[in-house]
């Protein structure tokens, strides 16, 4: 007969015990990434309320806007061709509106990003969480376990790049073809290592099996 799980035999022995016990050194590491979780929801708030001070003619918002996300509007040419400036940008238009939201849609990403991490980094590597049964639990809590994880992040940043090529495209006049070639092979190298994860995982835990 199996020994319970509360027997005295199943009790670690102090070295054992010790090294378990050091999964505990990763809570600080958790507890910072929420703290980045905060600084991300007031970068966001920051920028939102610059945005909506720039959409009511807020010249000031709309400049601090207008350098973060690298926007510049049509070049002033002089008589040879060469750039003598850029014609002032004194209202919120289309592009500078569409990088702004897309940058707000990153940090959301972002944010998701971390939630995985924390969540399913905690639950995987530390401790339980025992949310069974609770109405909130995510969905993918239930079969979280390193393999899956890291298919998922590996998901979201391949989300979080595209956010950002596709930044880099609409302001694509601000970009050298150089820029533009190394940012779209990036993201194809982020598509295809998140493949190869995936297809990995898959060969080593195949549909249907106990381990999965």
């Amino acid at each position: 007969m199996a020994n319970a799980p509360n027997d005295p035999s199943h009790q670690l022995r102090p070295l054992p015990r010790l090294i378990f016990a050091t999964r505990w050194l990763q809570l600080p590491l958790y507890l910072g990434l929420i703290l980045a979780q905060g600084v991300y929801v007031y970068q966001f708030w920051v920028e939102l309320v610059h945005l909506i001070e720039a959409a009511f003619g807020n010249s000031a918002a709309l400049a601090t806007l207008v350098k973060s996300t690298g926007y510049q509007a049509a070049a002033i040419l002089g008589p040879n061709g060469q750039v003598l400036g850029y014609e002032p940008i004194t209202a919120l238009n289309e592009t500078v509106l569409m990088l702004v939201v897309l940058a707000l849609i990153d940090v959301v990403m972002i944010s998701n990003l971390l939630i995985m991490v924390i969540v399913g980094g905690y639950e995987t590597f530390v401790s339980r969480l025992r949310l069974e049964g609770h109405p909130d639990q995510p969905e993918w809590l239930n079969q979280v376990n390193a393999s899956v994880l890291k298919v998922k992040l590996a998901t979201a940043i391949i989300g979080i790049s595209s956010i950002h090529l596709l930044k880099t495209f609409i302001n694509a006049a601000n970009y050298s073809d150089k820029v533009l070639m190394w940012q779209t092979l990036i993201h194809l190298a982020f598509l295809v290592s998140a493949l190869a994860i995936a297809m990995a995982d898959r060969i080593m835990h195949p549909p249907g099996s106990s381990e999965h």
